[in-house]
């Protein structure tokens, strides 16, 4: 598996688990995810967006001040979208 850059960010498939590094000349860090209760439903593949989506989505509907004023300093706006359906055989 590649990694592939993006603006800043530097995805890294690996053997059960993805590494996402964020860096710019300011700020640098990594995001690792793997395997857990909540994401054994995607492919390896989707795995990490399934995660950081979900995560975004329980973390936005806690309704805490703190979490939304601290996004807002950062400009870190998150809304779930809808499904697209599964098409019916």
């Amino acid at each position: 598996m590649t990694s592939e850059v993006h603006h800043g960010l530097t995805i890294k498939p690996g053997d059960g688990m993805t590494r996402i590094e964020l860096g710019c000349l300011h700020q640098k860090g990594l995001l690792y995810i793997v395997p857990s209760e909540k994401n054994w439903v995607c492919s390896q593949a989707q795995m990490s967006t399934h995660s950081l989506a979900g995560f975004l989505s329980e973390l936005t509907n806690l309704g805490d001040s703190r979490i939304k004023g601290l996004m807002q300093q950062w400009g870190i706006y998150y809304r779930s979208l809808a499904l697209e359906e599964e098409p019916k055989d």
